[in-house]
């Protein structure tokens, strides 16, 4: 396994200085930094080109991160809306080729975060494998993996467990398209976090990591040892990336809901710290 860690972890903002975090990512002993795919295509070639050789540098992987937005509804039912989603998320993909990036995760069968004005699930559903087939495409040609997150009630509706992922991922049909658990929705969604695993399979692409209540890994109730049985259980080798989410204000805490300090009033430093020892917990339960 490679571990990772998303950059909003220490902004306000969905953007950042992806150098500044690409030498913090190397500097806690981590493999991968997780950055914000709609930010790839405000860059130039040549900043593109800067942050690839960074990365190759630190020996670090980039992974993109994206929740369309409602204009970008691959299972919205105007067709040009659909249209536009899916020429939005082949922009990113061709960018990504250009950084080396090799993992799209998020919402992208839908939008995010839902406003549920539109519950008729079995067609969102159907015309979200329909688009998500088509990007499939795209991603295998350019040697990318749409992995596709499960999310919980609040934020979507249309996959919220495991077992939806499969049977969505199933109709697809393309090896590309996979899946990406989480280890908070799941909290929320499954009835056991390492059955969900299981079922998700050789279909997992991706997994984010954090406390129940957007804490790192160690800091609260999760079982960190069942769920590394599970990994290991199904031969999971791909990338645990963190994600949590503990300071309030921004777009960030906005979306994320976080309405309160989850810090503990921590510094960057503190934070720096919090980071490499939920690395360690994560390393201690999941490679054994």
């Amino acid at each position: 396994m490679k571990f990772g860690i998303l950059f909003a972890y220490w902004t306000h903002d969905w953007t950042g200085d992806y150098r500044y975090y690409l030498k913090k990512a190397k500097e806690l002993g981590l493999d991968i930094l997780e950055i914000a795919a709609g930010d790839l295509l405000q860059m130039t070639d040549s900043q593109l080109n800067r942050l690839k050789m960074l990365a190759d540098e630190l020996d670090l992987e980039i992974s993109c991160n994206i929740g369309p937005a409602k204009q970008y509804d691959v299972a919205s039912g105007d067709p040009l809306i659909r249209a536009n989603g899916i020429r939005f998320l082949t922009s990113i993909m061709e960018r990504m080729e250009q950084l080396g990036s090799h993992t799209l995760a998020g919402v992208m069968y839908t939008y995010w975060p839902n406003d549920f004005t539109d519950l008729d699930k079995p067609a969102l559903w159907t015309r979200g494998v329909e688009s998500c087939a088509e990007m499939g495409r795209t991603a295998q040609q350019l040697g990318i993996d749409l992995c596709l997150e499960v999310v919980n009630r609040y934020e979507t509706h249309i996959l919220n467990t495991a077992e939806e992922a499969v049977q969505f991922c199933r109709e697809v049909g393309n090896p590309n398209v996979k899946i990406l658990l989480d280890t908070f929705h799941m909290n929320i969604e499954e009835d056991s976090i390492a059955k969900a695993i299981h079922c998700a399979g050789d279909l997992l692409g991706h997994l984010h990591v954090g406390e129940g209540n957007r804490r790192m890994p160690g800091q609260g109730s999760l079982p960190w040892a069942e769920i590394g049985t599970a990994l290991r259980g199904i031969g999971y080798n791909g990338s645990v990336v963190m994600e949590p989410f503990v300071l309030p204000g921004g777009q960030v805490g906005k979306d994320i809901k976080v309405w309160r300090d989850l810090s503990g009033g921590a510094d960057e430093e503190k934070l720096d710290r919090d980071a490499k020892m939920a690395l360690s917990v994560l390393k201690q339960n999941f490679l054994r």
